[in-house]
């Protein structure tokens, strides 16, 4: 039996957490929080994504494909709220077919299917949808990852493991015998630590002794709710075709499992790693990133796509715009704030954004550095890997 300590209660924490209870390893959830999955895994948009986005080959490609089917099967077998409602991918301008075709490839390369439509028969599945072109992926979900967290939990404590809220990690020292972990209610003995801290990811492995290969750089993304009215034009998800040199997937129209339908999110920087209004600023945390070339460089990099998310940040007519370019007759005035999200994006300090997950060892210690969407898709399948990681650790 290995004794395992996990840092984070998001769903990949408590995903891996209840792999390694249900093995038999002793294990032991340290949440910050009162609760568990109060950032990015409580604040998604509840896609379970089909997989074709991602370069073939990469971990998330192949994480998402088997994701995918895990997470729908647990949630048929656990009862979790889910729907399998299909998206469609539109091309709206003559520019976007080439990026079509290629999702196409990446579909077929991955083994999702999807279907190649004509304007006509993207109407057939969405009746008020305005394109030249589209994909229809018929096995993308929604689902409600608060309550997979839930079951996670259940399934945690039940195999004999337990969660320790409203505990911070402050340190850990590792030898021979195993990890000692400092935290601001006393010192834990493990045989392995596992950091999936999300967007603390790279302060919790600096804390930990590690030298990170990347940073987290916090980004905001800022949701709307359609009135109930306007959600009715839509019956699905409806997606623009992504630029693939960004990790984001542009401003898209989503049923929500609990009822309605959210338009967003841009993506923005955010001046604080839980910073989910504009408002919210760490000066500390943006000193630090001033002072880093990996910000400037990536700056440099992505300026025009800045500015476009950053003119959409503060214009609601401009996302009514992006999302009338799908559906017609959506304007600014069917809009209302939606509580944000904060994606923990890791950039290198080439200002590369870390494009695949990202997971870091040491003799006693392994650290999820990078796990963006679709991590809560794939949580089940990180886990696989994440055990796969300890068992490594722990045998040597």
């Amino acid at each position: 039996m290995t004794k395992v300590v996990v840092v984070g209660g998001g769903i990949v924490g408590l995903a891996t957490a209840r792999a390694l209870a249900l093995r038999g390893d002793q294990v032991t959830v340290l949440e910050k929080e009162a609760t568990v999955a109060v950032h990015q895994t409580g604040r998604n948009s509840g896609v379970v994504h089909a997989g074709l986005y991602y370069t073939p080959g990469s971990l998330k490609a192949k994480m998402a494909v088997a994701g995918a089917a895990s997470m729908l099967e647990y949630a048929k077998a656990r009862d979790v709220r889910h729907e399998v409602c299909g998206k469609l991918i539109v091309a709206t301008h003559e520019r976007d077919l080439p990026r079509l075709s290629e999702l196409v490839r990446r579909a077929a390369a991955n083994g999702v299917p999807v279907r190649e439509l004509s304007a006509e028969q993207a109407r057939e599945v969405e009746p008020n949808v305005e394109c030249i072109r589209a994909i229809h992926v018929p096995s993308t979900a929604i689902i409600d990852y608060r309550q997979v967290c839930e079951r996670f939990a259940e399934d945690l404590i039940e195999a004999g493991g337990e969660i320790r809220l409203g505990q911070s990690v402050r340190s850990a020292h590792e030898d021979a015998q195993g990890v000692e972990i400092n935290t601001d209610h006393g010192t834990i003995h493990a045989d392995v630590l596992v950091g999936c801290a999300g967007l603390h990811a790279d302060q919790l492995a600096v804390a930990c002794g590690l030298k990170p290969k990347a940073r987290i750089v916090p980004f905001r993304g800022e949701y709307f709710e359609m009135t109930a009215q306007k959600a009715d034009l839509i019956r699905g998800l409806i997606y623009p075709v992504p630029d693939p040199r960004f990790p984001f997937l542009g401003v898209h129209l989503t049923r929500m499992i609990g009822g309605g339908a959210h338009v967003g999110p841009n993506a923005v920087p955010a001046f604080k790693r839980e910073g989910y209004t504009r408002r919210d600023f760490d000066f500390a945390m943006v000193r630090s990133l001033l002072a880093w070339r990996g910000s400037w460089n990536l700056a440099r990099r992505n300026a025009a796509a800045g500015v476009r998310e950053l003119s959409r940040s503060l214009s609601r007519g401009a996302v009514a715009r992006g999302a009338a370019s799908m559906v017609p007759g959506i304007t600014a005035a069917d809009l209302a704030p939606a509580p944000s999200g904060v994606r923990a994006q890791a950039v290198t300090s080439k200002g590369d954004l870390v494009d695949d997950f990202l997971v870091q060892r040491t003799t006693r210690q392994v650290h999820v550095l990078n796990a963006p969407s679709p991590a809560a898709t794939a949580s089940l399948e990180i886990a696989a890997h994440l055990t796969a990681q300890v068992d490594r650790v722990s045998s040597q």
